[in-house]
């Protein structure tokens, strides 16, 4: 049996299982307790490794057990775990794409409100064919994980007369990206609000994304003049984006729930939570 803690950040759900419990079968893992109906049912795994010295390490696997080098949403979900668990209101997390500092604002019995650092993304602009369909005009972001960003006035997201979820699965496994890449679809509301969608590498449509807020708003503020505090609102949820100046880190503030602890069997089609 393998202990977990499930959560969400706008309905963008994950399990924190402890390490120690996984001898090195992460993939595997991630793949069983994630399954909506086999498993336990989430978007991802956030596998914590207490260091000796204090330090939180994360190593963040895929609903498919794809490993990804970190999510926003999840950080935040482990910083509100370790707040519940341990006490901590900062929380300093090392992910497969850099530190994350995240910060407790409020705290509700198993409800948070944390600010997470999430360093300085670059944007370039960046045109992908695809075939049938021609060349798709947007930017490619980094926050630490890749992010392709369309923008689009279609009320349902649309790109190129594409549903956004079906041109996103395009774009997700494209050549162009060899290890693949998140898709955000941007509208821009008003130079301080956005709305967007995200099919997610790895897992699919999601109903949020941490580092798709950050990407999305990056991109927003860099090529169609947004203001530097944003309000990023997905199917979720809205959550808020600061990025003071071009060079200093990303801040994101959002909710988080505990949902429930439990133990799960990876062979039974009945974990308990």
């Amino acid at each position: 049996m393998i202990p977990f803690v499930k959560a969400h950040a706008c309905g963008n759900d994950f399990l924190i299982v402890d390490d120690i419990y996984t001898n090195g079968e992460h993939a595997s893992i991630a793949r069983a307790l994630c399954s909506r109906h086999f498993g336990v049912g989430a978007d991802g795994v956030e596998f914590l490794d207490r260091q000796p010295t204090g330090e939180h390490v994360l190593r963040l696997f895929n609903h498919d057990g794809s490993e990804a080098e970190l999510s926003g949403n999840g950080t935040r979900c482990v910083a509100a775990w370790l707040a519940y668990d341990e006490g901590l209101e900062t929380s300093a997390l090392i992910t497969g794409g850099g530190p994350r500092t995240s910060h407790i604002l409020q705290c509700s019995g198993e409800h948070f409100t944390v600010a997470t650092d999430m360093g300085v993304p670059s944007i370039t602009e960046r045109t992908v064919h695809v075939d049938g369909i021609g060349n798709v005009e947007g930017a490619f972001v980094d926050v630490g994980n890749p992010h392709f960003i369309l923008f689009t006035d279609d009320p349902d997201f649309r790109v190129c007369a594409k549903p956004w979820e079906v041109l996103g699965a395009y774009i997700c496994t494209h050549p162009d990206f060899p290890k693949g890449t998140n898709v955000e679809f941007v509208h821009v509301v008003s130079p301080t609000e956005i709305e967007f969608r995200i099919y997610e590498r790895g897992v699919g449509p999601t109903t949020s994304s941490g580092t798709g807020t950050c990407a999305s708003a990056a991109a927003t503020i860099a090529l169609r003049n947004g203001a530097r505090t944003l309000q990023a609102t997905n199917l979720g949820g809205t959550q808020q984006v600061d990025w003071p100046a071009n060079d200093q880190p990303m801040r994101l503030t959002g909710p988080a729930h505990i949902i429930c602890t439990g133990q799960a069997s990876i062979t039974s089609t009945q974990p308990t939570c």
